[in-house]
């Protein structure tokens, strides 16, 4: 195996067209497996002999639960980031060990660019503050590397500051200087600041959500916080980011809930009781993210989705009790 193949992948992540993905699907397959033990012991569960997978929805999809227990890596550098999922315990956290920012920056960077345009074209306030507390969240670092390039001299994290925040919005949209104003915003904290500045026209704002209540609220449905947010806003949709801690491409909606897969994913809706039956329908959703080189790219969540076509679907929420039993069941098996 040569050295540098996890190089020669990320540049063809980078630089790939659509028709690419299925050939470095396999090339990234079987680097794994060669170098991920975890990963090639979940394959040895379902094939004695796993070289003979022919298609890539045959390729076992690791419970997205592993990242918990165990280090999930495919290369033996010692990471520049450990990035942590939100939790009620350190213990039980994911953990996503990154060797390389550079790359995860760059591979972000394009993914929202080819959907938004250039951030050079945006002011970016963002409102995530349980993110921001706790210091070593996906979410914020890649905003941060959104702000960079943005270079917006009113680019900021708002931790719980709904009156600068709102002070900021009136004082760019008085003084437009031709750059859209995106408020990046973790659920709950956008419900809050909405209650407060109910009624004020905002509507020539971007609102882009990233779901999460965090036991801060009530549960709701998206379909249900984006009725609340657009009425309280002015704005005819509300924006979403589709990514977390274990994956590092991201989907974004532009409204009613659909949401676009970029090149670097994706998405296939299995079976509750079997991880190789797949359906167009109501399904739980398996990802394969092609920037998860170092890691892993092929993940089993835990997400609820329904496919539209092969590049859109849309996400319906997390599985209940009875759907999670099954996956549970796996994993007392590893």
């Amino acid at each position: 195996m040569k050295k540098d193949l996890p190089v020669i992948l990320k540049n063809l992540v980078l630089s790939m067209q659509e028709s690419d993905f299925e050939e470095i699907a396999f090339l990234l397959y079987d680097f794994q497996l060669k170098n991920n033990p975890i990963f090639a012991r979940w394959v040895s569960f379902f094939y004695e002999n796993p070289l003979n997978i022919k298609k890539i929805e045959q390729i076992p999809c690791l419970p997205i639960e592993f990242f918990k227990y165990y280090e999930i890596r495919s290369t033996p550098k010692s990471p520049q980031i450990v990035f942590e999922s939100s939790g009620t315990t350190q213990s039980f956290r994911s953990k996503h060990l990154l060797t390389d920012t550079f790359f995860y920056a760059q591979n972000s960077i394009q993914i929202f660019e080819k959907q938004y345009g250039k951030l050079e074209n945006y002011h970016i306030l963002a409102l995530l503050p349980s993110y921001l507390e706790r210091g070593n969240s996906s979410l914020v670092f890649m905003v941060k590397q959104f702000m960079e390039k943005s270079a917006s001299a009113y680019n900021a994290f708002y931790l719980n500051d709904f009156e600068k925040l709102f002070q900021t919005i009136q004082f760019l949209l008085k003084n437009n200087d031709k750059r859209k104003i995106l408020l990046f915003g973790v659920t709950y904290a956008l419900l809050d600041f909405a209650e407060k500045y109910n009624g004020n026209d905002l509507s020539e704002i971007f609102v882009m959500e990233t779901g999460g209540m965090k036991g801060r609220r009530p549960e709701m449905t998206r379909a249900e916080v984006h009725t609340i947010l657009k009425k309280s806003f002015g704005v005819k949709q509300i924006h979403s980011e589709y990514g977390m801690t274990e994956l590092l491409s991201q989907a974004y909606s532009k409204g009613e809930g659909v949401f676009d897969m970029p090149n670097t994913m994706k998405i296939f809706l299995r079976e509750n009781n079997d991880p190789f039956t797949y359906t167009s329908k109501r399904g739980l959703i398996n990802v394969i993210d092609l920037a998860n080189i170092e890691s892993c790219a092929f993940l089993a969540t835990q997400d609820v989705g329904t496919l539209l076509n092969e590049n859109q679907f849309i996400l319906l929420g997390r599985a209940d009790n009875a759907e999670q039993r099954g996956c549970n069941l796996l994993l007392e098996q590893f």
